[in-house]
């Protein structure tokens, strides 16, 4: 039987909405977890009692780190790539307890401001939270959450007090929340689980990652939602349209049946597509390829028909941990990615992050604007140790299967020199050693994701062997806005008319020095952008695994010459508005001839 089968329509039919993480539809029975609230004692200590305190702070955090390695051992047991993504996050959150800033920053409070450990616990989380949350990154403002985790689990072992365990769930459970750990979500089963709604987080989260891990219905960021839901509520959830609907009437009812059936039609449908090529209808091709962080998502990369890893993030390796992994740790790892695709290509980017993301293993200060700051190949090439290490660790993968290694954020020919220069002494140093490395040496690529890097493709082309456009970052570099921002986020345009011009120069400047370009950020990603990417050039497009059927099923109702025409319309216009409208128009009528 249905969950929604003979049940009385309500009054009340609340829609919210909110974002949209873990696509799909769901409806069931609402469950409210509540961590539970606790009261954190301030008091002074005397001078003699400060090594005493910090033993406490000590034997809690041995203690909080045996809880997670026992959630470690559950979380192994998770279906796909969603017990790896926690394990990774459970082991972060390890590490954060032993040698981290924020125990250290613990332990000087006890001292210097004579704390007992849970109010010290309690500020220095706070500090460090609010920190990371102000940051631009949303990848690295999503890491608040992690901190304020451990931080409550510090306290409510240091006072004793026990938070509201997530108790077994029944089928067909909507489980509504403000927020939800990884230890929570650890204890979730997906087959028990209709959906996920909670009152905060955002599209980087750890629960984002485990909700398209774990394949949930999800919409997250949805504030009002715990002041409107009761236990046992009826509920409707679209985790990709970002809706939840309590307490739905009986249209609505029929509504949600009716896309969940949709829903499961589609995607029945679109792994039909997963042999065939995205070919367009005059015969073009298109490479389509996966954007990777996790060895466990090979699955899902696999199942989807991804041609190869168009983006293998490698950040994971040096994300919430005291020390630098070694080449060794690097190579390790990239080496089961690269076996992994047995045999299809990986392009493996070089570390894209920022100061505050490392600094606690670097010993860098903050930025005042890491966006804009030392990141990505700026550090690499102020650190050249750590980058000879992972252009080691990608010479030596490339061993086993076609490797590229790609370069972000490059901004000059004369960063682009260096790390030439650079990648020369490592092969140097390799041979010398007799490690073994590929013949020919993996291609170097250069990310396209600045606009002056655009405007420069020319001179950049003769010193590459291929370019990857980067489009979150250029749209956000191009108009000057922080899609993290709220109040700004809404003039995020990738139809920009700057946006698609700077597209257009740097394929073009490709395609005169004759070396591949492929677009790797979230326009590639999506299905309405495919024919306008296509008809400014672009014959490889590289996107999460789960976006690949849809965006091939997009590239096989059209033609290349019909996308050119398209696209020269658009190019055309000169308001981003209409150049919108005109591709939701073109892609709705597009929908709509291939269904007859």
């Amino acid at each position: 039987m249905k969950p929604t089968d003979g049940l009385p329509a309500s009054p009340r039919c609340l829609r919210l909405t909110g974002l949209g993480v873990g696509p799909g539809v769901g409806m069931g029975r609402v469950h409210v977890h509540e961590a539970g609230a606790v009261s954190v004692p301030e008091y002074r200590i005397p001078a003699g009692r400060v090594e005493s305190e910090r033993e406490r702070l000590a034997d809690a955090a041995e203690r909080g780190s045996r809880q997670i390695a026992t959630l470690r051992t559950k979380a192994r047991g998770l279906p796909g790539a969603a017990g790896e993504e926690l394990d990774y996050l459970l082991d972060a959150h390890q590490q954060m307890l032993k040698d981290s800033r924020l125990i250290k920053g613990v332990i000087e409070r006890i001292g210097t401001e004579r704390l007992n450990a849970e109010a010290a616990v309690r500020r220095e989380m706070d500090s460090l939270a609010d920190a990371f949350a102000s940051m631009q990154d949303p990848y690295l403002a999503a890491r608040a959450d992690d901190i304020r985790d451990i931080g409550w689990r510090l306290i409510r072992l240091l006072t004793g007090t026990t938070g509201r365990p997530l108790s077994p769930l029944p089928r067909n459970t909507v489980l509504i929340a403000h927020d939800l750990s990884p230890a929570d979500t650890a204890l979730l089963t997906p087959r028990d689980v209709a959906g996920l709604v909670l009152a905060s987080g955002g599209s980087d989260s750890h629960t984002a990652i485990m909700a398209r891990s774990l394949g949930l219905p999800a919409v997250l960021a949805v504030p009002d939602v715990l002041r409107h839901a009761r236990s046992g509520d009826l509920v409707c959830v679209d985790g990709g349209d970002g809706l939840v609907v309590i307490d739905p009437d009986a249209q609505t009812l029929a509504e949600f049946r009716a896309r969940r059936a949709e829903f499961l039609r589609t995607r029945r449908n679109l792994g039909r597509l997963r042999d065939l090529p995205a070919e367009t209808l005059d015969g073009a091709r298109v490479t389509v390829m996966a954007n990777v962080e996790l060895a466990g998502e090979l699955d899902t990369v696999h199942q989807c028909g991804a041609e190869g890893i168009g983006l293998l993030r490698t950040e994971f390796m040096f994300m919430n941990r005291p020390t630098l992994p070694s080449e060794d740790e690097q190579y390790a790892f990239l080496r089961a990615i690269v076996e992994g695709m047995r045999g299809r290509p990986v392009t493996i980017r070089t570390l894209d992050v920022g100061g505050d993301k490392l600094s606690e293993a670097l010993e860098l200060g903050e930025s005042p604007n890491p966006a804009l700051g030392l990141r990505a190949i700026r550090l690499s090439l102020s650190r050249p140790a750590l980058l000879e290490a992972q252009l080691a660790a990608i010479l030596r993968a490339g061993l086993h299967g076609p490797v590229r290694l790609l370069l972000p954020m490059i901004g000059s020919i004369e960063e682009l020199r260096q790390v030439h220069v650079i990648r020369d002494r490592v092969v140097k140093r390799l041979r010398a050693a007799s490690v073994p490395l590929p013949d020919p040496l993996p291609p170097l690529g250069v990310m396209i994701e600045i606009p002056g890097a655009a405007l420069s493709a020319d001179t950049l082309a003769r010193h590459c062997d291929f370019f990857a456009i980067g489009t979150n970052d250029l749209i956000q570099y191009t108009l000057a806005i922080d899609r993290s921002d709220p109040a700004v986020a809404p003039l995020y345009n990738p139809l920009h008319p700057a946006v698609l011009r700077l597209i257009q120069f740097t394929v073009g400047a490709a395609a005169r020095a004759g070396i591949p370009i492929s677009v790797c950020g979230e326009m590639a990603g999506d299905p309405r952008l495919a024919g306008v990417l296509l008809g400014l050039g672009v014959t490889s497009l590289s996107m999460s695994a789960n976006n690949i059927p849809r965006v091939k099923q997009n590239i096989r109702r059209l033609s290349l010459a019909d996308a050119e025409a398209r696209t020269a319309a658009l190019m055309a216009l000169d308001d981003a508005q209409a150049i919108a409208a005109l591709a939701d128009h073109l892609l709705v009528n597009r929908e709509r001839t291939a269904e007859k």
